[in-house]
């Protein structure tokens, strides 16, 4: 058994425990004219109100727990550790095992997505088919004019090509006239 410390750790009321008898006291102490306060006994069980501590409710006190440390850079990370190992699974009910599925599961769900870098590429890769094969069968899904099976509804106008291919021809030349040299 170690020995009881010299001076015992006070609350902030004053009480000690008495080393020698391990009850709750107020130790004697001096008044400033020179004369010794007698050493007081507490009832067990008393909380006098300066040890009272202010009422926590449990979201405020797991804030508290959650709360950065005093000094704590905001931003700074400390370096990565080994892969802690999940609670073993002996010690866990059926829900618990339950929600830690679920919680790997989404783990894993939110690695997959991809979040896009901005705006514009949310019309990329849309209306554009991801291969030559896969246009070809989406062609051939909607009926689309091919030389084994024609559609004329769907056969493109050739006086509508060649029209279009003249303007584009057009363009070109007006360009050229405007390039500044």
């Amino acid at each position: 058994m170690s020995k009881p410390p010299i001076v015992p750790e006070t609350t902030v009321s004053g009480i000690a425990v008495d080393p020698r008898t391990l009850e709750r006291v107020i130790p004697e102490s001096r008044r400033p004219d020179g004369s010794v306060r007698k050493q007081i006994k507490i009832r067990p069980g008393y909380t006098p109100q300066e040890d009272v501590r202010r009422f926590r409710g449990t979201r405020q006190a797991q804030m508290d727990a959650n709360s950065l440390p005093k000094g704590h850079i905001i931003g700074w990370a400390p370096p990565p550790q080994a892969a802690v190992p999940p609670a073993s699974k002996a010690g866990m009910s059926k829900a618990q095992k339950k929600n830690e599925k679920r919680k790997e599961k989404r783990k894993e769900k939110r690695e997959e997505t991809k979040v896009k870098d901005n705006w514009e590429d949310d019309d990329e890769g849309e209306g554009e088919p991801a291969s030559p094969a896969a246009s070809a069968s989406a062609k051939s899904k909607e009926g689309a004019h091919t030389p084994e099976k024609p559609n004329w509804a769907a056969a493109p106008d050739t006086k509508e090509a060649e029209k279009k291919d003249a303007g584009a021809e057009g363009l070109a030349d007006k360009l050229e006239k405007l390039e500044v040299r």
